[in-house]
């Protein structure tokens, strides 16, 4: 017994590993093995694509915040050359901006908001891919399993002599692998395309924030890149001098 066991154990190391799969997985191992590979894919570029887009690539942001006047021409022109080797998505849509900084404040944000639309339609690439394959893969590993009930069940009724448990327990054994293998891709992908929906969703958000501000700064809105770090106290104190400066206007008009 021991003799058969060690020999068994040597053949399967001595096998290929794809061959392993398949005398475990039968016929869905190349349908388990694509999902498994488009899924792998999709994850790793997702990471690439947060780890590319990490907040401090955007530096010149948070020293342009420090500054309290609106926007110069020197200024712009500065901040031009500062994002021009910038790849991030702020830095590109900052530059969007600058190039459209002779249009209204009304005209910058319908262009801005158009392309943020497609800013999160790229973000969010490849995720209904990885949901399905979330979806799918169990399934796929059900239809494996009953499949391999399904042919232990004709080789026992092929055999002539009394079935033994040992033969039920590998048939059952080698049924169930194909499940397995489902959830174990499917558990991993359907967790990371939630993650990266919500901080495809999240960073969508943190753009628009930035590009907004931006805009208003552009506009000659002094201190509109510090409204996200004010405190509420300096928030409404800004907005009352805004208030009165606007009240007095007209009246200087008049």
């Amino acid at each position: 017994m021991s003799q058969a066991l060690s020999q068994s154990a040597a053949q399967s190391v001595s096998q290929p590993l794809y061959q392993q799969l398949a005398e475990q997985l039968g016929y869905l191992t190349w349908p388990l093995f694509i999902c498994a590979f488009v899924a792998l894919m999709i994850i790793l570029e997702r990471l690439a694509l947060m780890l590319y887009e990490l907040p401090k690539r955007d530096n010149w942001l948070t020293q342009l915040r420090q500054q309290a006047r609106s926007a110069t021409p020197e200024q712009r022109q500065q901040l031009t050359a500062e994002i021009s080797q910038g790849r991030s998505m702020l830095a590109k849509g900052t530059a969007l901006l600058l190039r459209h900084s002779d249009q209204s404040r009304e005209m910058r944000e319908e262009i801005v908001n158009l392309w943020l639309v497609k800013q999160k339609s790229r973000l969010l690439s490849g995720l209904k891919v990885l949901q399905i394959i979330g979806i799918i893969t169990p399934l796929l590993g059900l239809l494996g399993t009953v499949l391999g009930l399904i042919e232990m069940f004709n080789q026992l009724g092929l055999s002539d002599g009394p079935v033994t448990p040992s033969e039920l327990a590998s048939g059952l054994g080698l049924a169930m692998n194909t499940t397995a293998a489902g959830l174990i891709i499917a558990v991993p992908a359907i967790t990371m395309a939630h993650l990266f929906t919500l901080w495809a969703e999240r960073r969508c958000n943190k753009l628009a924030h930035a590009l907004n501000l931006l805009n208003l700064w552009l506009a000659g809105f002094d201190q509109a890149l510090s409204i996200g770090s004010d405190s509420a106290a300096q928030l409404c104190s800004k907005a009352a001098t805004c208030k009165e400066a606007s009240c007095q206007v007209p009246n200087g008009a008049s």
